[in-house]
Order: structure tokens, then C-alpha cells, then sequence
């Protein structure tokens, strides 16, 4: 079995909030030392609430995928469920919560997939998949004014193919997705 590597964590000789936007974003300005003594005068760390995305997989195994625009890049692409966890919330609840606004599906098995870290350079957060096994319609989607999102039905073929193409570009969707690619093959 492979080890985990040493720690050798960096000392922290001063740090100051610049930026606070809400509850989405904060923005940390610190002076660091490594372990070698060098020091490194401005480090930035961009503190977000944990995120979750979600494999939900109808009772006839199909896929509850969603498309939506992503304004930074200018393009609209299919995606998993995601979301932000909210204050007080676990993360499996936020997964379920998410899926049943932005989709109307809910229920079956849920189990924690994957944790991933969005870039452990500077993000402090953690990203994490809920695989949901058995999900069915349980509502109408309940979506924010400022969503809109499109649910879509497909096939373990039809989204190994988008993932084969490139159609699927946030990464913390990809990943996971081929993960499971790769156990259920």
C-alpha cells in the first residue's frame, strides 16, 4: 500500500481578510514560511463554502443529467446537479436538496462517491459527489429566478459519449463521472 506523504505544512506569519463577497466568496492575503525558511510575501487563498454535485441514476439506470449557460465561459454544456452547502447543512443534504429543485427527482439510495479538492493551491473548499441510485420524479423543479436549467434523461452510452467528446467540461463533473465509468464498465 502506498503511504501518505510527509506533512510539512507552511507557517502562517500574518494573514488579513482583503475581500468578503456574501457567502460565496472571501478572499485571504497571508505571508507564509515553508519548512525551508523561505518565506513567500503574498499568498492568496479564496475561501468557499464546500460544494456537491450529484450521479443520480433513475430506477432504470438512466442518468438525470442537467444543461445550463455558464456565463464565465460564455457556452451552455451538460453537467451534473450542483451546489453550494449551505450554512448548518451536511453535504448529503445538500446533494438531495439540490437535485430536487433544479430537477424534480429525489429518493432512492444515496452513499458519498468522491471528494475532490477544486485546487488545493489556493481554494480552501472540498467538493463533494453523492452517487443516488433509484431516483425517481417526485416534483416539478423548483429553480432559483436566476437558473435555468434543463433536466435531461440519458443513457449510460449517451453520457460516456459526451464524456469522449469533450461535452462535459466542468471538471469536478468529469471526474467523478469517469470514475464511474471505469467501476462500471
Amino acid at each position: 500500500m502506498i503511504q501518505h506523504p510527509q506533512h510539512r505544512p507552511w507557517k502562517v506569519l500574518d494573514s488579513k481578510n482583503i475581500l468578503h463577497l456574501g457567502p460565496w466568496l472571501s478572499v485571504r492575503q497571508e505571508t507564509v514560511e515553508l519548512p525551508s525558511g523561505k518565506q513567500i510575501p503574498t499568498w492568496f487563498v479564496l475561501e468557499f463554502p464546500d460544494w456537491i454535485n450529484v450521479i443520480a441514476l433513475t430506477k432504470e439506470g438512466e442518468f438525470v443529467m442537467i444543461d445550463q449557460y455558464r456565463h464565465a465561459l460564455g457556452e451552455t454544456h451538460y453537467e451534473l446537479v450542483a451546489g453550494v452547502v449551505d450554512k448548518g447543512e451536511t453535504p448529503l443534504h445538500a446533494a438531495q436538496r439540490e437535485l430536487l429543485e433544479e430537477t424534480g427527482f429525489g429518493g432512492g439510495e444515496w452513499s458519498e462517491f468522491m471528494v475532490l479538492s477544486p485546487n488545493p493551491t489556493n481554494h480552501n473548499n472540498l467538493s463533494y459527489t453523492f452517487l443516488a441510485i433509484g431516483v425517481e420524479r417526485l416534483s416539478q423543479p423548483h429553480q432559483e429566478e436566476t437558473e435555468d436549467i434543463r433536466t435531461h434523461i440519458m443513457s449510460s452510452t449517451e453520457v460516456r459519449s459526451l464524456l469522449e467528446q469533450g461535452e462535459i467540461v466542468q471538471a469536478l463533473h468529469a471526474a467523478p463521472l469517469w470514475k464511474y465509468m471505469y467501476l462500471n464498465r
